[in-house]
């Protein structure tokens, strides 16, 4: 081996020494930065078509309340408006109202720039947030196990079962906010929106399937069951809290899972994406 290659080895090695962090630092930007992007388009989208389908029950079902035409409810909903049933009516009302409320004012709970610039109107937005969350919850449970709504029993077992994590998440959310453990409290949010929007992701999903599939399949649409159904009754709330599991552990993780998440990420905001759509000018702006 010449002078020169024995030279030039100490400055290779050096180089790699040098060079290989940087790189993995590198990695570690573009997996992170990726992430976060991913996670902030879902949120995007998913902020859109939470307001719109608001937005349709605000004016829908506040136009007929206020119109005195409540019956008007029964072309979208069964049970929806029974003459006699002053409760029952009462607590649909209930559940319809602070559903649309909690699904706007979840929305702002996540924006940082609310948080950061306007503390108070966080703060008060989040109590409501959580009494919201609560009562409609609540009414959704009454109306489960009073109202025939005809559908399965695995069904009404599936809505239970979403309610009372609503509840809980809300408690703990709530917890963790007068504990002033604001990192733990900010998890336990997340999982409560993405709980109170079940429903919501329900006929999200379900758009999504029909268009897929150019029509019902897996269920029957005039019973409005059959094993989709089933599913979607459960993946309603325990898929995207899956998957914000996943999200917040990638947080901390290395570069390959964080891609991975944020490449998972990108393909249920184009799926969410065409069901809100579908949604959209299928179910919600139709009754505008």
């Amino acid at each position: 081996m010449n002078s020169t290659a024995l030279a030039a080895t100490p400055a290779d090695d050096s180089y790699q020494t040098i060079t290989r962090p940087t790189v993995l630092a590198r990695r570690a930007r573009i997996a992170a930065i990726a992430l976060r992007g991913s996670a902030a388009l879902w949120l995007g989208v998913a902020v859109l078509g939470q307001l719109l389908f608001a937005v349709y029950v605000l004016v829908f079902y506040g136009r007929a309340a206020a119109s005195g035409h409540p019956e008007q409810w029964n072309k979208v909903l069964h049970p929806g408006y029974v003459p006699g049933d002053t409760f029952g009516n009462l607590v649909l009302a209930s559940h319809l109202l602070f559903g649309a409320l909690i699904t706007i004012g979840g929305t702002l709970q996540l924006m940082p720039f609310v948080r950061k610039r306007w503390p108070r109107v966080h703060r008060w937005n989040g109590r409501v947030f959580l009494a919201g969350a609560a009562i409609a919850a609540s009414g959704g449970l009454i109306m489960i196990w009073t109202r025939d709504a005809g559908s399965a029993l695995v069904q009404n077992i599936a809505i239970s079962i979403n309610a009372i994590l609503i509840l809980l998440f809300g408690t703990q959310a709530l917890r963790y906010a007068l504990a002033r453990r604001f990192d733990v409290h900010r998890r336990w949010t997340l999982r409560l929106f993405l709980s109170v929007n079940g429903g919501w992701f329900f006929r999200v999903g379900l758009m999504f399937w029909v268009a897929v599939n150019h029509g019902p399949a897996g269920f029957d649409p005039k019973t409005f069951t059959g094993p989709f159904i089933t599913f979607l009754s459960f993946a309603q709330y325990l898929l995207p809290l899956a998957v914000l599991e996943g999200y917040l552990r990638a947080q901390r993780g290395a570069p390959l899972p964080q891609l991975g998440v944020a490449a998972l990420l990108l393909l249920l905001t184009l799926a969410m994406g065409l069901g809100v759509l579908v949604a959209a000018l299928g179910l919600w702006l139709p009754h505008l």
